[in-house]
C-alpha cells in the first residue's frame, strides 16, 4: 500500500510474531526473508519500529514457505520475488520458474516412490522371517 503512513493502526496489519505463527516460520526466519529480498512488497513499521504485515504478505510467505520446503533454490526463490515485484510482463519468466522447479519435484517424488517400493519389499521379508519365528535368509554381517 504505496504512500500509506508507518503507523500500527493500518486495518489487517500483523505484528511478527503472527505471521510466524501463521506462516510456520520463525522470527529469524522472517527477518531473514526481508533481508534477503524475498518479500514483494516493503515490510511497513509501527512509529516504534515494530514490523507490521498485511495478509498479502502472509499468503505470499506461505508460497514462499512450500516452493523452499519443497526445494527451490534459494536463488531462484529471489529472482522470482524480484519478478512479481516489476509487476507485470515478465509471466514468461515466472512460468518458466516454476516450471523448472515443477520438474525437480517430479523427478524427487519419482525417486521417493522408488525407495518407497524398496522399504515395502524389505519390510514385507522382514514380516515374513519374524512372523515365522526365523532370521534365516536376512542378512547377518557376522556369519
Amino acid at each position: 500500500m504505496a504512500g500509506m503512513a508507518t503507523t500500527g493502526s493500518r486495518a489487517g496489519s500483523l505484528g511478527i510474531g503472527e505471521v510466524a505463527e501463521r506462516t510456520g516460520l520463525s522470527v529469524h526466519a522472517l527477518r531473514f526473508y526481508e533481508r534477503e529480498g524475498l518479500l514483494v512488497g516493503p515490510v511497513h513499521r509501527t512509529a516504534g519500529g515494530r514490523r507490521r504485515y498485511t495478509e498479502a504478505d502472509v499468503e505470499w510467505l506461505r508460497i514462499c514457505v512450500k516452493l523452499r520446503e519443497s526445494g527451490m533454490p534459494l536463488a531462484d526463490l529471489e529472482r522470482f520475488a524480484e519478478l512479481v515485484r516489476a509487476g507485470p510482463g515478465n509471466e514468461a519468466e515466472r512460468l518458466h520458474l516454476l516450471d523448472a522447479h515443477q520438474r525437480r519435484v517430479e523427478a524427487r517424488i519419482q525417486a521417493l516412490e522408488e525407495c518407497r517400493s524398496l522399504i515395502s519389499w524389505k519390510v514385507g521379508i522382514y514380516t515374513d522371517h519374524l512372523s515365522r519365528g526365523e532370521a534365516e535368509g536376512l542378512w547377518d554381517p557376522t556369519t
